[in-house]
């Protein structure tokens, strides 16, 4: 089966994506997998010069003949800045090719050109001039793949994965929207996904708790009793293997971690403290319930080192690596289906 290659995004232009872009390739050319970026050709061709990373750009027409040429270049379909982007200033000029590159890369991921699709980081502020209208990346790509309301976010890496059921709300906020559905819903996605593409024959859940150790049987706080533990209960219905709730201070230990191969959270930093804490070098976001494969790396534009020739590309490679691994994955099933 020959492998896609999966579509990297630009990402801000005025962030450390193209940097990171440029060394991923540096790192990745030897290796089966390939990708081709979705960006301008000038602006990487000036940014490796700047930043003394020496990677020949290869525009390409096609992203099925990335495959081609990148051994010897980085593949690039063109998409067009309207101004030159300067490390980390941010114009409003050219947030129309930033959403431009994920709406491209999308439409390729949904026609089965590629393989998946690897977003590099944001300013969602820089781009609502332009129109864009949503939370973040996941909302815009639920949208552009019909899968609006379904998408759930997962954080993984090798020693912990996590899912949160409220994610870019405040924490007031997310209290009062979190209820039985959610958390229903996101375990389900979750389960479902760690099945098909993670390889997971039986998926083990551990449910945490919203309050200080899981409510102390309510002196703490009943929303254990009245929101989780229906949750869980309608879970078990379905034949899924959940524990909990877990005391959310004593869950993410190394023993704890053993017992679990992810943690469904109430609320964002529930979720993302410990990852990050634990392993935020190979941290990947994974976008669960679309129809295509998504990935990212799980920090943002950086713009404080931006252009300075020392950003990490740890986490975009693993990301690449995780949507490869994901892709494979659902082609087998595909043709095992056929």
């Amino acid at each position: 089966m020959a492998m896609r290659p999966l579509a990297v995004t630009m990402g801000d232009p005025a962030g450390i994506g193209g940097e990171l872009s440029l060394r991923a390739w540096r790192a990745l050319r030897s290796r089966p997998q390939c990708f081709v970026l979705l960006d301008d050709p000038e602006r990487l061709v000036a940014l490796a010069k700047a930043i003394k990373c020496d990677v020949p750009i290869r525009a390409v027409e096609d992203a099925a003949t990335a495959a081609e040429v990148f051994r010897d270049a980085l593949p690039v379909l063109p998409v067009h800045l309207a101004v030159p982007a300067l490390p980390g200033q941010p114009d409003k000029s050219n947030a129309r090719a930033v959403i431009s590159s994920i709406e491209r890369a999308t439409a390729l991921a949904m026609r089965g050109t590629v393989g998946g699709v690897v977003t590099n980081p944001i300013n969602k502020a820089a781009l609502y001039d332009a129109g864009f209208a949503y939370p973040g990346h996941t909302e815009f790509l639920a949208a552009l793949t019909g899968a609006a309301g379904k998408q759930i976010m997962m954080l993984a890496s090798p020693r912990l994965r996590v899912v949160p059921v409220t994610v870019h709300a405040s924490l007031r906020a997310s209290l009062a929207m979190l209820n039985t559905g959610m958390i229903v819903a996101a375990a389900r996605t979750a389960n479902a996904a760690l099945r098909r593409d993670f390889g997971i024959a039986r998926p083990r859940l551990a449910i945490a708790g919203l309050n200080p150790h899981a409510g102390e049987q309510g002196a703490l706080g009943d929303e254990e009793t009245t929101i989780i533990a229906p949750a869980m209960d309608m879970l078990r219905a379905d034949g899924l293997d959940v524990s909990g709730p877990w005391p959310p201070d004593t869950m993410f230990t190394p023993a704890a971690r053993a017992r679990y191969d992810v943690a469904i959270c109430m609320y964002h930093d529930q979720a993302l403290i410990p990852l990050k804490t634990l392993d935020m070098d190979h941290g990947v976001n994974v976008t669960l319930g679309l129809p295509i494969v998504r990935t990212s790396p799980d920090h943002g534009t950086a713009y404080d080192i931006a252009g300075q020739g020392i950003a990490d590309p740890t986490s975009l490679i693993a990301a690449i690596g995780l949507a490869a691994s994901l892709a494979d994955r659902r082609a087998v099933a595909v043709e095992g289906a056929a």
